[in-house]
């Protein structure tokens, strides 16, 4: 079973960057569809990034489209999230999760998550 650590969060001024990593021990990411999703104080957890299983093709929600970018370094066994141009609604709690059900059909792994708090 793979298990997630999520790194890379803090405190951060409206407009800047930071890089969220989300290591993997146990079985190797390349094989599970990954994503990133967050949540803030008093709302759902949404949907941020994602990246396709043994593949490049990447989807973003409408809020973070042009400002995040979701990557991956199999070598690292690593996914990351640069986010840039940060805003004072993009504070939440950023958890990573990977999809490791036979038919692909929802993420059922997930990290502990990471703070981003974005001071404006």
């Amino acid at each position: 079973q793979v298990q997630l650590v999520e790194s890379g969060g803090g405190l951060v001024q409206a407009g800047g960057s930071l890089r969220l990593s989300c290591e993997a021990s146990g079985r190797a990411l390349r094989d599970y569809t990954m994503g990133w999703f967050r949540q803030a104080p008093g709302k759902e957890r949404e949907f941020v990034a994602g990246i396709i299983r043994r593949g490049a093709t990447t989807s973003y929600a409408d809020s973070v489209k042009g400002r995040f970018i979701i990557s991956r370094v199999n070598a690292k066994n690593t996914v990351y999230l640069q986010m840039n141009s940060l805003i004072a609604e993009d504070t939440a709690v950023y958890y990573c999760a990977a999809d490791t059900t036979e038919k692909g059909v929802g993420y059922d792994v997930w990290g502990q998550g990471t703070q981003v708090t974005v001071s404006s």
